[in-house]
């Protein structure tokens, strides 16, 4: 492995684990603990919380081998462009957590609490799940680094990641007063386009 090699799979790691360690410091802040302390779950909940480790453990191992799968013999290019990415998706999840806040939900819980209030500022002016936007946007720049044919696994990731959306909306409209009028104002997930 090259030297700049190395170097951008330490970034991508570094990356990785500060996106997960602002995620948990965010939970334990709002109240919730990493862990739900229920006895029982349902399938979905336990399958969905199973494969978010499993892809982030996936994640974390792909980075310290050699290319899995790749792309191309000379890689500089798609892993330029896959640093772009990851990066740009690394900032757009972590700052639009930040401004969520408080009417932040873990994906697997999908509950909304009673405190939960309308956020259109920041980048959701723009669209309305940029921490989905930017967590897809790391998947592709990671695999594209790592000049790795499962970037196309990433499509399989994000249906069910469109399919949460389709179901968080619905609950929102119903629960956050002005969302439906905040949805004929934004796009999903790129501003402008989708």
């Amino acid at each position: 492995m090259s030297l700049p090699d190395t170097f951008l799979r330490i970034y991508l790691f570094v990356g990785l684990a500060a996106h997960k360690i602002v995620w948990e410091v965010m939970k334990r802040r709002q109240g919730q603990p990493s862990t739900e302390k229920q006895t029982i779950r349902p399938v979905s909940v336990r399958f969905l919380k199973a494969a978010k480790i499993a892809v982030t453990l996936g994640l974390f191992a792909q980075i310290f081998v050699p290319d899995v799968l790749p792309i191309t013999s000379d890689p500089f290019i798609l892993r330029a462009v896959g640093a772009i990415l990851f990066t740009l998706g690394l900032l757009t999840a972590v700052v639009a957590r930040m401004q969520l806040g408080r009417s932040w939900s873990d994906i697997e819980v999908g509950k909304i609490g009673q405190d939960h209030v309308l956020v259109k500022n920041g980048l959701y002016h723009y669209v309305r799940h940029p921490i989905y936007t930017g967590d897809l946007g790391m998947l592709i720049g990671v695999e594209l680094c790592l000049n790795s044919w499962l970037v196309v696994a990433v499509v399989g990731i994000a249906m069910p990641t469109i399919y949460q959306t389709l179901r968080e909306e619905r609950r929102l409209v119903k629960t956050v007063a002005g969302y439906d009028a905040y949805c004929e104002q934004t796009k999903r997930f790129i501003p402008f386009i989708i």
